[in-house]
């Protein structure tokens, strides 16, 4: 077995809301909320889901926060930040400071200004309308688009 992440599921409370702020807000392409037919009978997990395809074969999956604690058969809590954070690589630094002021207007929320990090990376953190963090980065020593 190759070591590897398929799959990347994140809980939300309002699918709507979250999918506009990762299509609208962060850019990524999706078919919109699907699945809504389906419901897990042991579980009592509905399955409407919204998924992004990313490069790589990842897929980014937003998940009703209640229908994911139905489906893994964990109690449903409420979200936490700061335990980890996804990070996501633009052209310039040009293109940080744009993307961070767009995410305001998609729900999201700035937490820490853009700026040069010590350690040779140009970026900001904002998170998502249900916490999620995201560090927005730019690196000359990575090309985003391979």
């Amino acid at each position: 077995m190759e070591p590897r992440i398929h799959t990347i599921t994140l809980a939300v409370e309002n699918l709507e809301r979250a999918l506009v702020f990762y299509r609208d807000g962060l850019g990524l392409a999706s078919e919109g909320v699907i699945g809504t037919q389906f419901h897990d009978d042991v579980s009592g997990a509905d399955g409407a889901v919204a998924m992004f395809h990313l490069a790589g074969g990842l897929v980014l999956s937003l998940y009703p926060r209640t229908e994911l604690a139905k489906d893994a058969g964990l109690p449903y809590a409420l979200p936490t930040s700061g335990e980890f954070s996804l990070g996501h690589f633009v052209n310039s630094r040009e293109e940080v400071d744009q993307l961070v002021n767009r995410i305001g207007s998609t729900g999201g929320s700035l937490r820490e200004k853009p700026r040069e990090r010590p350690w040779g990376i140009y970026s900001g953190y904002v998170q998502d309308p249900d916490g999620h963090l995201w560090e927005i980065m730019h690196s000359p020593l990575v090309d985003p688009n391979a």
